[in-house]
């Protein structure tokens, strides 16, 4: 399993519901989870926490939690292939991307 950590400027329940849009997931999972733009297979609103999973071995589970000065802190756990790590860290790059399109948007 690769794990990756990163902060944004931005508050946790943004991070999470930009996390969890099916419709902003194709911009920011690694490419054998979003294959079919399925949503998150289970979802804690509560604990800003979701998990998707396709068929074969890939598997990624994402938690948002509060960081300093109002922003969040996203950790992501990939499981899957060889180029787990390296699609950890480009997928939470994306998604911090993905974040800043959505707060810019609204």
């Amino acid at each position: 399993m690769a794990s990756a950590e990163r902060g944004v400027s931005a508050p946790p329940e943004v991070v999470f519901n930009t996390a969890t849009d099916p419709d902003r997931a194709s911009a920011w999972l690694p490419e054998p989870l979003r294959a079919d733009g399925t949503p998150a297979e289970q979802v804690s609103a509560d604990e800003l926490r979701a998990r998707w999973s396709a068929a074969g071995e890939w598997a990624a589970e994402i938690r948002v939690e509060p960081a300093q000065a109002g922003g969040a802190r996203m950790r992501l756990d990939l499981t899957g292939g060889s180029d787990a790590d390296r699609l950890a860290d480009q997928a939470l790059e994306s998604l911090a991307r993905e974040v800043a399109d959505n707060l810019q948007a609204g």
